[in-house]
């Protein structure tokens, strides 16, 4: 792993219908090495200024003001090096062992100890991530993007960001911190941004996911939170903006390794 490369871009194209304020989570977040980068917005082929702010737990937002028109965003980054775990702070103990506006754990806590009453640790993410994973079914388009952790359950069917809700809701059920990773995913298909789970076992987080679609030692970590609405690629603060198109790259140096779904493995 120490020798691996990964490079990741987007392309993000809106049709801005008046001048909107915009913030974007797009960027790798800070800790690995960054070969090369660049991050650029343009509206009808002019310039637009962007600020970067930084979050508590490394993700980068970048802010604009789009006027009126076409708007592009190309964004792309070569990851070199590898950063260290991250470190599971008192305050996640707390933060993320409450219910949120996604994963609604209060409202499972009945299906969690129903279903894992007897395990902890590792036994305890191995049996969740699997049954989150036999019990759904991997269908694009089929949420919409109000759906929680409950009503995918009842669907029985979502796409990567609902599997995510599922697991962190059943986890912090049952004690254990959890939280949403936005990242990109070498080796997923349909390629696109990815949402995988990270829970704290031990003074550790180590990455869940129960689509099993990338391998998760080659994932690259874009914004943390504790669900969906923290960690969106896309905000629009005010006015009114709407997705043209976006496409969406990740691909990893040398070739993808095999992800064995029994180790635990850390976000690096």
């Amino acid at each position: 792993m120490s020798n691996r490369t990964r490079t990741v871009s987007c392309q993000v194209e809106l049709d801005v219908r008046e001048e909107a304020e915009l913030v974007w989570s797009v960027a790798v977040a800070h800790g690995p090495e960054l070969a090369g980068e660049d991050l650029a917005v343009t509206v009808d082929g002019n310039r637009v200024e962007v600020n970067e702010l930084g979050v508590d737990d490394g993700g980068r937002l970048h802010l604009c003001t789009a006027p009126p028109g076409r708007l592009r965003l190309l964004y792309s980054a070569e990851v070199a090096g590898r950063a260290e775990p991250a470190r599971v702070e008192p305050v996640d103990d707390i933060v993320y062992r409450r219910p949120s506006r996604y994963a609604e754990s209060d409202e499972l806590g009945p299906t969690a100890w129903a279903e894992f009453s007897t395990l902890e640790g590792k036994e305890l993410l191995d049996a969740v991530s699997s049954w989150v994973g036999t019990q759904l079914y991997y269908v694009g388009g089929s949420s919409r993007p109000t759906d929680g952790a409950t009503q995918t359950l009842l669907l029985r069917q979502g796409v990567c960001r609902d599997f995510a809700h599922l697991v962190i809701a059943l986890l912090r059920a049952r004690n254990v911190p959890a939280r949403l990773v936005a990242v990109y995913a070498p080796g997923l298909s349909p390629m696109d941004f990815h949402a995988v789970v990270e829970a704290a076992i031990d003074g550790r987080w180590y990455a869940v996911d129960a689509t099993t679609l990338a391998p998760r030692e080659t994932l690259v970590r874009i914004s943390t939170g504790r669900d969906a609405s923290d960690t969106a690629f896309l905000t629009v603060q005010c006015g009114r903006a709407d997705v043209a198109t976006m496409t969406v790259t990740a691909t990893s140096s040398p070739d993808l390794p095999r992800d064995e779904t029994a180790d635990l493995v850390s976000l690096t």
